[in-house]
C-alpha cells in the first residue's frame, strides 16, 4: 500500500489526475474485470462468465480500448491485481500485463488484491476476507486505506481478531466460512460478504501508485501469492472428509 506521505492520493480519487490514461487488470477470482482510468473517470467491463481468464481477458482490452477510442501506446501504465487470488487468475494477470506493457514500452503497477477490497468496500476501518481455497481465508485489516496487518492465510478458527470495534468486514471469505461472522461479530459494525475484488479500485490504487513513483519495469512484476500451496494432498482431503 502507499506511504501516507504521499500527496498525490487523495487528488487521485477525487478525479485530478492530470488526464492520465491507465489500463488496469483484475482476474484473481472467476469474477474478472477490467478497467480503464482516464482524468478520474472510469470505463469498467466485466469478464464474461464461464469462460477462463486466459481465454476472454485480450479480447474484452482491446474491445473495451477500442469503445473508448484508446490505443495502448497512450497509456500512462498498466496495473494489475498481483494477488493474493487464484493462482491461475494471478498468472493471467500478471503475464498478460507483462506482454502488454513490454510490447509498447510501459511502466507497470503492481496492486495488492486485499488493498484493492478495502478501497471499493468503501470503509474507513476494513477487514478483508477473501476465499483462499483448501479452508483457508486470506486476510489484512486497513484504516484509512493503510495496511494495519500483513496480509496473511489461515483456516477460519485461527483468523486474529482486532482488538476494537467499529469494522467494515467485506469478501466471500464471509459467505465461505460462517464461523468467521462468529468470531468478529463483537467488533464489526457492518458486513459486505458479497463483495470481491474489482478492476476499478485497482485502477485507482494503480493511478496512486504511478504518481508517487511505484511503477516497475514489467519484467519486475511477479504474482503476490502469500502461500505456495495450490491444492490439498489425497490423503488430507480424505482426513476431512473430502473424496480422493
Amino acid at each position: 500500500m502507499l506511504a501516507a506521505s504521499c500527496q498525490a492520493t487523495r487528488s487521485i480519487r477525487a478525479g485530478r489526475i492530470g488526464g492520465m490514461k491507465l489500463l488496469a487488470i483484475d482476474t484473481s477470482t472467476e469474477s474478472g474485470s477490467i478497467a480503464l482510468l482516464n482524468d478520474g473517470e472510469l470505463l469498467r467491463r466485466q469478464c464474461p462468465a464461464g469462460r477462463s481468464h486466459s481465454e476472454t481477458l485480450l479480447p474484452l482490452i482491446r474491445d473495451t480500448l477500442h469503445e473508448a477510442s484508446w490505443c495502448l501506446a497512450e497509456l500512462a501504465a498498466i496495473a494489475f491485481a498481483a494477488g493474493p487470488g487464484s493462482f491461475t487468475g494471478l498468472r493471467v494477470a500478471c503475464g498478460i500485463t507483462q506482454g502488454l506493457a513490454f510490447a509498447h514500452d510501459l511502466p507497470v503497477v503492481a496492486v495488492g488484491t486485499l488493498d484493492a477490497m478495502a478501497l471499493h468496500s468503501g470503509g474507513r476501518r476494513v477487514i478483508v476476507l477473501l476465499d483462499a481455497r483448501m479452508g483457508e481465508v486470506y486476510h489484512g485489516c486497513f484504516v484509512d486505506g493503510q495496511g494495519v496487518t500483513a496480509v496473511a492465510v489461515d483456516p477460519p478458527a485461527q483468523l486474529p481478531v482486532p482488538h476494537t470495534v467499529g469494522w467494515l468486514a467485506c469478501g466471500n471469505g464471509l459467505r465461505h466460512y460462517p464461523m468467521l461472522r462468529q468470531r468478529l461479530v463483537d467488533h464489526v459494525d457492518a458486513w459486505l460478504p458479497e463483495l470481491l475484488p474489482d478492476a476499478g479500485a485497482v485502477a485507482l490504487l494503480g493511478a496512486e501508485g504511478l504518481a508517487c513513483g511505484k511503477g516497475i519495469d514489467a519484467a519486475e512484476a511477479t504474482p503476490l501469492y502469500v502461500r505456495n500451496k495450490i491444492a490439498l494432498t489425497v490423503a488430507e482431503r480424505l482426513a476431512t472428509g473430502g473424496k480422493a
